[in-house]
């Protein structure tokens, strides 16, 4: 079973591993509620749920919601669009940032200004076996990320939190990962000295990579691969395509997850520049162009189904603490 905000699914369907509902700055609307983005949350959640109608009435069952600390989580919001949509929505729990922790954290843990406990790793199992928050809305994924810095300090602290959370839980960890310089190995070797079986990691943003060698080491190294970035055009339509079907040939069909990295909204984004700029950064780009594409390459429904709806499952499926 896998924890979802209306609770535990056998059955996920096929699954967007890596999208975002809601990317929201808490102390900007808290101070200034008047900003043209505009937060509302009636309208929002509805603007959401009809995103998530459209791409449900594509094929697609299931859409994890990677917001967490640091990119603006706020699961009660979630939990409205829930109450709008047949689509399942899966949240995570970990911590977002390329350099320092927040101060919260960053001030707290051995060799802070205060010392103690690190409770990263705390509040990463409480999301999982608690709910988030009172919500009681329990998070199946764990995530942190790096940046072309690499695995600071801080970055090293949530990783190895999040390790520590997925042993305790056995919820999977997904990252987000710099292709430009390989960093999915260097998490890699961090989690791997947690003791983490990297079969429940998925490299987040892997797809934005070419390199097939590199991307081929990932995979032989047992994770999963966050082909997760299509619309987002800085790695063109047609490298994301020809990689995802040059793997398949390959015969990793069963070692790759796709996704958008997409928002329903962010507060963040300016998006009439967004739109010009990414016109198809949306939640129907994969069931209604990339899949197609895939197929005209050569891909067959049978590797479709692997990185759609079995891979997923075997992800997001919690193993035994360990």
């Amino acid at each position: 079973m896998t924890e979802t905000v209306r609770g535990p699914v056998e059955n996920l369907g096929s699954v967007l591993m890596h999208e975002h509902i809601f990317g929201l700055s808490p102390e900007i609307l808290w101070n200034w509620p008047d900003i043209p983005e505009g937060w509302d949350l009636e309208r929002c959640a509805a603007d959401a749920a009809a995103k998530l109608e459209a791409v449900r009435a594509l094929g697609i069952d299931t859409v994890v919601d990677l917001t967490v600390i640091g990119l603006g989580r706020f699961v009660p919001a979630v939990q409205k669009v829930a109450e709008l949509t047949g689509v399942n929505i899966v949240v995570a729990t970990g911590l977002y940032t390329y350099d320092d922790l927040p101060a919260y954290f960053g001030n707290r843990g051995p060799g802070t200004l205060f010392g103690g406990e690190d409770r990263l790793a705390e509040f990463f199992t409480r999301d999982i076996t608690e709910g988030v928050g009172r919500t009681g809305v329990k998070a199946g994924m764990l995530k942190c990320a790096t940046g072309k810095q690499g695995i600071t300090r801080g970055v090293e602290r949530v990783i190895r939190a999040c390790a520590r959370a997925h042993r305790e839980t056995g919820a999977p960890i997904t990252t987000h990962s710099e292709s430009s310089v390989r960093n999915g190995l260097d998490q890699q070797k961090l989690l791997l000295e947690e003791g983490v079986d990297l079969n429940n990691v998925v490299i987040g943003h892997a797809g934005d990579s070419t390199d097939l060698d590199y991307l081929r080491r990932l995979a032989d190294n047992g994770s999963y691969l966050g082909m997760d970035r299509f619309g987002i055009e800085f790695t063109s339509f047609e490298d994301r395509v020809a990689t995802v079907a040059a793997l398949c040939e390959l015969g990793y069909a069963g070692r790759m997850v796709l996704g958008h990295d997409s928002y329903c909204f962010n507060d963040r984004f300016e998006w009439d520049v967004i739109a010009e700029r990414h016109p198809n950064y949306h939640l129907r780009h994969i069931p209604s162009d990339v899949l197609p594409a895939l197929l005209d390459r050569g891909v067959t429904r049978e590797q479709l189904d692997l990185m759609l709806i079995d891979n997923p499952r075997r992800v997001l499926t919690p193993v035994a603490p360990y």
